[in-house]
Parts: C-alpha cells; structure tokens; sequence
C-alpha cells in the first residue's frame, strides 16, 4: 500500500506528464480495466490474479506510455482494492515516470468529496483523478488542495449518452454556449485555481474535441475512445494536439494530450503471449499517434 504522505514526496502532475511524453515519446495512455472474463485461457475467470495481469500489462508497455489509467471500479467489483494498492506500488518501481491517472468519476460535495480525495491520493497514491463536475465547484475544489496532483473533470465524454446533457444548450437557445463547452471554460478560468485541471473529452467526437481545445487551450486532454470504441487516431490528435517539431523533439505549444486505449491493449491476445501482444498493440497505437502528430504539425 502507497504510504500515506507519499503525495507530498511526487513531482507535479503536469510537470511528470510533459516528461513521460518526451521521455516515452508517446501521447498513449495504457487503460487498466482488468476483466477476469476475458484474461488469458490459464487466468481465465480467477479474481485473485488481477494484480498479476495487470503488473504484466504494465511490465511490458512502461517505456511506450505517457500514462496509466486503472479503472477502480474493475477492481472494486472483485474486492480487490488491496490488489489495486498493490499495483499502484508496482507502477512507482517499474515505470516511475509514467504518472497514475485514478479513474474514479467521483462527484460528491463537502466532507464526503475529501474522504474521496484522501482514497485517490492517499490510499491509491494516484497522481490525478477522474472527476464529475456536475454537482459544482465544491466538489472539485477539496482534490484542490493537494496542490502537486491533477483532477480531469467529465466535459464531453465518448458514450452516445453524453448527449443527453453534455450537448445541450444553457438556455435551450441556439448560440448559447452547450453544457460541455461551458464546463470547459470553467475548467481553463475560475476553477483551476493552482494549474490543476484538465478535462475528459471522447475521440467520438472530434468536432468537440478541437471546440474544447480552443476553450481551453492549456489544459491537458484525457481523451478515450481510441482503440475498441473506434475514435480515429488521426482526427483525435489533429483536433487536440498543437504544437511543432524542432531539432530538440516535439514541442507541445497546448496542454498535452493523453489517449487513452484499454480493452484493445489489453486483451490482444487470450493465450499466454497476452503481455507480448498487449505491447504490440500498445507500440502500434503510440505510434500511429506519433505518425498522427507529425501529419498535424505544421512544417518549419
């Protein structure tokens, strides 16, 4: 289990995400959602091997990613926080530049929101959280206080349902701003109080996502859908990713942006090659959004 003032000893979140993009060379973010259904034939339905499964995951794609994302309800749902603590230590030893994103979507206000802070950031040692923002600004505000950590609030996501409010209009009027871009504009003003938020905005909708770039032009992007939801890797970095190359590497102008792939990664295989092709697949995805970025920048 991470130590409990561990958070105070981790660089910052922004400052570890610029330097695993660079590092790794990578805009690829691993999504650890760990199904025992779908593990290899040997670990086929066993609850009790998912920290194995996903230390292999994470052993073989450390140096192709610029984040990891596990998803704790995959955990939860097997009673396996403990292996989720486990895990979380492990990613520090085998890829301690590679920052943890909690995939949680907490959205709960006042003393309860701080005990979800203390879990993602105490108990889990994650270096940011998924969060919802539709209950306001107090509910955002307590994972604030820990001032090195990030916090990607739900903006457009990459479900159809996203629809249902996340593309309506504030005033049910043409011209006003939709709910998304209106959270978007709170995320890049009077919310991000120390530099700390970024938002979840889906590789389904591309349109949105340069909308949302444009709105928010320094945070950075947690962006899923890429991979088994079909979002295409060449739209997703064009609406994104701004930025140019120079003699020293990529130079990423806007807030950096993180694309998230799960399912495709990790379940490449069912035999017991899973971690050799989860790295295939994973090294495919990394760069095919390399290959994306060098179309996007404009020539020197």
């Amino acid at each position: 289990m991470p130590a409990r003032t561990s958070y105070n000893r981790r660089m910052n979140f922004l400052d570890m995400l610029r330097q695993a993009e660079r590092q790794n060379s990578s805009m690829l973010c691993v999504g650890l959602d760990p199904d025992p259904a779908k593990f290899p034939t040997v670990w086929r339905g066993d609850t009790s091997k998912i920290y194995d499964f996903c230390a292999a995951i994470v052993d073989a794609t450390a140096d192709l990613a610029m984040a990891f994302k596990p998803q704790i309800a995959y955990f939860a749902a097997h009673r396996a926080e403990d292996q989720l603590e486990r895990l979380v230590a492990h990613l520090r030893r085998a890829a301690p530049q590679v920052p943890v994103i909690l995939d949680a979507k907490r959205g709960d206000i006042g003393s309860t929101a701080e005990q979800y802070a203390i879990e993602a950031f105490e108990r889990y040692g994650a270096d940011a959280v998924t969060l919802s923002p539709f209950m306001g600004f107090d509910s955002v505000q307590p994972y604030l206080k820990y001032h090195n950590k990030g916090a990607f609030l739900l903006c457009r996501t990459s479900n159809p349902g996203g629809d249902d409010f996340q593309a309506q209009h504030l005033a049910s009027v043409a011209g006003t701003p939709r709910l998304y871009e209106h959270i978007a504009q709170l995320a890049q003003g009077p919310w991000n109080l120390n530099g700390q938020l970024g938002l979840v905005v889906g590789a389904t909708y591309p349109a949105e996502i340069d909308r949302v770039r444009a709105l928010a032009p320094t945070l950075p992007l947690l962006i899923p859908g890429v991979g088994a939801q079909g979002g295409d890797a060449l739209a997703t970095v064009k609406a994104g990713w701004r930025g140019s190359a120079d003699a020293a590497g990529w130079v990423t102008t806007s807030g950096p942006i993180i694309v998230n792939s799960s399912r495709a990664i990790l379940y490449a295989s069912a035999g017991q090659d899973f971690a050799a092709a989860a790295r295939r697949e994973a090294l495919k995805t990394r760069d095919t959004l390399q290959a994306a970025r060098t179309m996007t920048s404009p020539p020197q």
